[in-house]
């Protein structure tokens, strides 16, 4: 096992990601974004869809000639290992001094690529586990769940199949359910969620991510039938902000604490700003990154539990570019249309903290 000093994890940083000593997380770093990331806690959740971690290699299953050196993005080993270090370096960074312990990730195309993430990029420093499973989509993409084996224990695993009356021979990706004990002590069930897209329109797709929400409802209510007071996490890009029905009404996410329900959507709890979002769409900022947590988590009395103002968009500067076609900045995304970019990302990633009771 390698044994990394704070002053060795520092060299580290500097030399491969390119950060100052005064000032690792990133290049001009909010302070108010610097305090959230350096406070301490019992664990960091976080999830990032990463846009489009596609290997260069064919896979005959699935429809993935675009990401191919041929392909019509021209992508190659290089444009990969380059991807790989950026997401490594996003993780690391929303980290601060220690790695998240628990990571949900999206928009990854196969154990490959999360294999490589984990032990071909700077992240093997951080000897993250993965759960992983091939899921039906089309293109092959899938949800990941990594965490930091000598703080979260897996149990119980299980992929959920989303199918559709609606179009029977529709595919997608599965929700990955994970049941574990933090620290040894406390059970967690996470959930990482990535529901069917906006193609197409987003009221002609809605019925899709309906059926999504209704088969995690399904399996959340079979936890609270066990569990009432069960501590629940369930991550993802919803493709649907918090106020759309898949979310708000079918999955009865609620929006504010005076509402009497067993799941609230954290963001909207701690009180994000409408300018405020993790994806942006025609110069409009939106919330389809979201963390819904269990009634029992907010509570202080709770073994573990968190609190809203440890809800974090991680804007750092290195994730964002001057939006030209709109005022303000946008997310430093990988691709602009087939146009590779360069970024990180099209989604901005999010984290929120957990705490121990103090006796």
């Amino acid at each position: 096992m390698i044994k990394i000093t704070s002053i060795s994890f520092c060299v580290i940083l500097i030399s491969v990601f390119g950060l100052k000593p005064n000032n690792i997380l990133a290049q001009s770093f909010d302070a108010k974004l610097s305090e959230k990331v350096d406070k301490p806690r019992l664990a960091r959740i976080m999830f990032y869809n990463c846009e489009n971690l596609f290997d260069y290699i064919d896979d005959s299953l699935t429809i993935d000639e675009e990401f191919l050196p041929e392909g019509t993005r021209y992508w190659n080993k290089y444009k990969y290992y380059n991807k790989l270090n950026k997401i490594a370096k996003v993780i690391t960074a929303v980290g601060g001094w220690s790695p998240p312990e628990i990571v949900g990730l999206c928009e990854v195309e196969n154990k490959k690529v999360i294999y490589d993430l984990t032990h071909n990029s700077p992240l093997y420093l951080h000897e993250y586990s993965f759960l992983h499973k091939e899921s039906p989509d089309r293109r092959g993409i899938d949800v990941a769940l990594l965490y930091q084996a000598k703080s979260f224990t897996p149990i119980e695993t299980q992929f959920l199949n989303v199918t559709f009356k609606h179009a029977p021979l529709k595919t997608t990706r599965d929700i990955l359910y994970a049941k574990g004990l933090l620290h040894k002590t406390d059970t967690l069930h996470v959930f990482v969620n990535h529901w069917p897209s906006r193609w197409g329109g987003q009221m002609e797709s809605e019925e899709s991510r309906f059926s999504a929400a209704t088969v995690l409802r399904t399996t959340v209510d079979s936890i609270y039938a066990v569990n009432s007071n069960a501590n629940i996490i369930i991550m993802g890009d919803f493709n649907d902000e918090p106020t759309n029905k898949s979310v708000q009404e079918i999955l009865d996410a609620k929006l504010d604490t005076l509402e009497k329900s067993n799941l609230y959507n954290l963001g909207v709890v701690a009180g994000v700003k409408k300018d405020e979002g993790t994806y942006k769409y025609q110069g409009v900022w939106g919330m389809l990154d979201q963390f819904i947590i269990s009634e029992t988590l907010l509570k202080e009395s709770n073994s573990i539990y968190t609190t809203t103002n440890t809800f974090t968009i991680y804007n750092a500067d290195f994730l964002l570019e001057k939006d030209e076609n709109y005022l303000g900045t946008k997310p430093n995304r990988a691709f602009i249309g087939f146009r590779h970019n360069g970024g990180f990302s099209d989604h901005l990633p999010v984290f929120f903290d957990l705490y121990k009771k103090e006796n």
